[in-house]
């Protein structure tokens, strides 16, 4: 027996959860109704992923990590995603994952191929962004709706614009809120772990005193500057003003900074590009092959040469 559209409707709408944003529920749930009308089953296997859920992922085959002052180390299974907790946009209700079933809806049909490819056809024409398009990792089953925002705008607290296609026609720009999530997040725990960890690092290296809150804002940009303008005054003998304003005494100071370097300025560059979305998968001031593939996922964003060397002109888009 074939399997019907109202249960592939209802297993999807109880997989996105209830985070899930409104505006992206709508468009997945329109994707299943258009792809079964041409015979394409689709389920939506996940959408809204808690921090503390996103910590788990990212625990798996890692040693020792933990977030929230929780161990979240998983060494019996491996590794399944680079993303820490507040770098996925599941986290925040804009993300889906599909795959498609068999007929009967009894099994999950993994095989990437024209059924596939067509559904995300369909959910890219609702909005999306599909995962298979991607030019470093290929994330197939992976769907975003992100309104243009990076994950350092999201964990500032600025709201997404999405518009829905659904309909045909798109309905006036409306500024959509966020569902309220606290309730899954422990009291204690507030903003991103990672950047408190950076805001930290900074406090006690440069006596930064900014406010240790786990949210990227222009305070915790000007102590990372400054951090930069001291170790090219320590490292290179600049001689400049640690005022952590960026300017040209200091881009013209910037070293070219590439695989193979260790110390503060790459924990620096690790930390800017973490901050601005780019995860290097570890701020431990060690520039290996996670943070070059960061350092070209920037790059190419802000529409330099993506060689994968950090000089004056990818300095001055990050600080600048």
């Amino acid at each position: 027996m074939t399997v019907k559209v109202e249960t592939l409707l209802d297993r999807s709408e109880k997989n996105m959860g209830s985070g899930i944003h409104p505006i992206v529920k709508e468009s997945a749930l329109e994707m299943v109704k258009r792809a079964y009308k041409e015979g394409i089953f689709v389920q939506i296997s996940a959408g809204y992923r808690s921090m503390y859920e996103q910590a788990k992922l990212y625990g798996q085959g890692r040693l020792g990590y933990s977030y929230g002052g929780l161990n979240y180390s998983d060494l019996s299974k491996p590794i399944v995603t680079y993303a820490m907790p507040g770098q996925s946009y599941h986290n925040y209700g804009l993300a889906i994952d599909y795959f498609i079933v068999s007929d009967d809806g009894k099994n999950a049909l993994w095989t990437v191929e024209a059924k596939w490819r067509r559904a995300a056809a369909i959910g890219k024409s609702l909005g999306f962004t599909w995962g298979g398009d991607w030019s470093i990792f290929k994330d197939y089953p992976h769907l975003e709706m992100t309104g243009g925002l990076s994950y350092s705008q999201l964990i500032s607290g600025v709201k997404p614009i999405l518009i829905s296609k659904v309909n045909g026609t798109p309905p006036p720009k409306t500024e959509v809120e966020l569902p309220d999530i606290e309730e899954e997040i422990p009291p204690k725990d507030s903003g991103n772990q990672t950047i408190k960890t950076i805001q930290s690092t900074l406090n006690r290296r440069y006596q930064a005193k900014i406010d240790v809150d786990g949210f990227y804002g222009p305070n915790t940009k000007r102590a990372l500057i400054k951090g930069y303008q001291t170790e090219l005054n320590k490292q290179y003998g600049a001689k400049l003003n640690v005022d952590g304003v960026w300017g040209p005494r200091t881009r013209d100071a910037s070293p070219n900074v590439r695989e193979g370097a260790e110390g503060n300025i790459t924990y620096i560059l690790q930390a800017a590009l973490y901050l601005e979305g780019f995860n290097p998968r570890g701020i431990d001031g060690i520039f290996g092959s996670g943070t070059e593939l960061a350092v070209k996922a920037y790059q190419r964003s802000a529409g330099i040469s993506a060689d994968g060397i950090v000089g004056e002109n990818t300095f001055s888009k990050l600080f600048g």
